[in-house]
């Protein structure tokens, strides 16, 4: 889904700091959750509504695919479908907030006959919070549990209200008709969060969860969305009784993963799979890449492997001959049926990038354009900066542009990006507005010199965040990293109408996120080929088409050459690894999009009889199943 600045001033929203609308997350050192798209726990957030934050869709099509039966969920409110799981003759859908965050859960239903699924229960997590990413249904044999568990992650649109909770959930789903929580909300309890209405503790919310059994012992692992060290493991053999037994940091542990250039290093997604004798932990780092673990003992994972990002992108420079540098974006990914290919889905809600020049000094920044703003003039266009303030509702006003081609800038902070951008345009006369990132010592929020996208709707061109020293040397302004990560938050000493710098601002194409294949392996894994579809790397269809980003991949459990695919509004496809050697190439060979557009999320293989059977969930309809009928 949900958060996400991608590389060192470039984003892509993602990814989910969750924007939903304007309930507001407290989080250290009194920031809120303002829209900013810069960690694990906004990646699905409003960006993810049927076609993002654009109208239309791609013509229906069907290539080598037979769709052999679809529902809807008995809720019919767009947005509302995340995740699918599946687990014998069930499958599991996440319910997102849409709309009001009060019903969210999993959909249960029943596909023995794959023609004709049918909804048989449902599963309701706390009113407040959400399931998206973390769908899992697994047999657990241990001392104290014999049964299908389900696991469910929880993140939280506002912790204030009555009964939000975080962490993860198991269920009981042996009868999946008749469902029993075993646990609810469990995880880092470190006091991060508030606590809830009553005052009790909330665990981190989390933003996806992945189990494995290991014979008397079962564990698992948890996006913690709070916190660096992200990579939690929870220890599941008694799942009335789960434990935290380990956190890790992988940036700080495995240093050699950290690309340069690329910043947003944080845990997106990730598969558990035993090869050999040994349990082998493929996580998708966001800006890191793609990190293989030896988790066969949780408490001493080992580094085995990890992926960069090519430079240039091959993909601008394969469809459009553009040289453009790499975003990260590492989504998710699974390993091949022989574990010889690692398949890896970078997500990437922002085709559109921005190039800024400080004329007066010659520094550059590069950022995005607001979700929901005005395009910017094409080409390059010059601005006089004119510092504005924080912008806030209770602020002093924003004053009136005084002529043409004025850039209002803005600090970041206290409140929505949306409600800053609405006292820009109620003052009037701005031809594009810049914001600047804030001072604090919460780096979940990535503040002082964290750069990302933004979740932001108004009438005037918005770009940014660019970081604090790019916005106060607009001012010629000294920075000191030291003092913005102090507690004491300070405003920026700017006088409100300071006419600054110049500034010119470029947006150009970038697409949007595509699809890997690797060489699974030891060290740097060696990349082999990229795949898009051709319209997500064409500006044309950058507005009206929907989002054109891949979401997830599934491989074959009947064949090593077949990567399954859901693609949001690009439809379900479904990719075919041919070649050898250094000519190892994906090449797509079916796809699907139904009449009137599809916006799958999710994507899981399924097996019944001989036959392998492709499940997909539409964010805005329910549950796909689908044949891959190709060679």
């Amino acid at each position: 889904m949900y958060l996400i600045k991608q590389s060192p001033f470039r984003a892509a929203v993602l990814f989910a700091a969750l924007s939903l609308a304007a309930t507001a997350v407290a989080f250290a050192a009194g920031s809120i959750n303002d829209g900013a798209v810069t960690s694990g726990a906004a990646v699905h957030g409003d960006l993810h509504q049927q076609h993002g934050s654009t109208a239309g869709h791609l013509p229906a099509t069907s290539l080598n695919v037979q769709l052999v039966g679809k529902m809807n969920i008995n809720q019919d409110f767009e947005g509302r479908v995340a995740d699918v799981g599946v687990f014998g003759n069930y499958a599991y859908l996440a319910a997102f907030a849409e709309r009001d965050c009060q019903k969210g859960g999993v959909y249960v239903f029943d596909i023995s006959n794959p023609a004709a699924p049918k909804q048989i229960n449902f599963i309701r997590t706390n009113n407040n919070s959400f399931v998206g990413e973390g769908v899992q249904v697994i047999h657990l044999d241990t001392p104290y549990f014999n049964g299908d568990l389900l696991i469910h992650n929880n993140e939280i649109c506002d912790v204030t209200q009555t009964g939000a909770i975080g962490g993860l959930s198991l269920v009981d789903v042996t009868n999946p008709k008749v469902h029993k929580y075993l646990a609810r909300g469990v995880g880092d309890f470190t006091p991060l969060l508030a606590t809830g209405q009553s005052g009790e503790p909330i665990a981190h919310e989390i933003h996806s969860a992945f189990a494995w059994d290991v014979g008397d012992k079962a564990y698992a692992v948890i996006v913690d969305d709070q916190e660096a060290a992200d990579v939690d493991i929870m220890d599941i053999t008694d799942p009335r009784n789960p434990l935290l037994i380990a956190e890790y940091n992988l940036a700080q542990r495995f240093p050699q993963i950290v690309q340069a250039g690329l910043s947003e290093v944080f845990l997106h997604d990730m598969v558990v799979k035993k090869i050999g004798s040994r349990w082998m932990m493929l996580l998708s780092y966001w800006d890191a890449g793609y990190v293989i673990l030896d988790v066969t003992d949780p408490l001493n994972p080992i580094y085995k492997a990890d992926s960069d990002f090519t430079n240039p992108d091959p993909e601008a420079l394969a469809q459009r001959g553009e040289t453009v540098v790499p975003e990260g974006n590492g989504h998710q990914s699974e390993f091949s049926l022989n574990n010889d290919y690692i398949v890896a889905a970078d997500e990437d809600f922002a085709p559109e990038g921005v190039n800024g020049t400080n004329t007066d000094d010659g520094t550059t920044f590069r950022t995005a354009l607001g979700s929901d703003t005005p395009p910017l003039p094409a080409g390059v266009t010059s601005y006089q900066s004119v510092f504005v303030g924080r912008a806030c509702p209770g602020d002093p006003a924003v004053p009136p542009a005084t002529g043409p081609g004025q850039l209002a800038v803005v600090e970041r902070g206290l409140c929505l990006f949306t409600e800053k951008l609405a006292s820009v345009d109620g003052a009037g006369g701005y031809a594009a507005v810049l914001i600047f990132n804030r001072e604090g010592n919460d780096p979940e929020n990535a503040p002082c010199t964290g750069a990302f996208a933004m979740t932001v709707a108004g009438n005037t061109p918005t770009v940014g965040v660019v970081p604090r020293d790019a916005g106060l040397a607009i001012f010629d302004l000294p920075y000191d990293n030291a003092a913005c990560r102090d507690a004491n938050l300070q405003l920026a000493p700017i006088t409100i109408g300071t006419v600054g710098d110049s500034i010119t601002l470029q947006p150009f194409y970038d697409g949007w996120g595509y699809v890997h294949l690797f060489k699974n392996g030891a060290g740097k894994l060696k990349e082999l080929d990229t795949f898009a579809i051709s319209e997500s790397m064409d500006a044309a269809f950058s507005i009206n088409f929907g989002d054109l980003s891949v979401h997830e991949v599934a491989m074959s459990e009947k064949r090593n050459d077949l990567a399954y695919l859901s693609y949001y509004a690009g439809g379900f496809r479904v990719l075919k690894i041919v070649g050898q050697g250094n000519n190892t190439r994906l090449e797509e060979v079916g796809r699907f999009i139904d009449q009137g557009g599809n916006n799958f999320w999710g994507v899981q293989v399924w097996q019944s009889g001989n036959k392998e059977y492709v499940l997909a969930s539409d964010r805005d309809y329910g549950v796909y199943i689908f044949e891959y009928t190709g060679p």
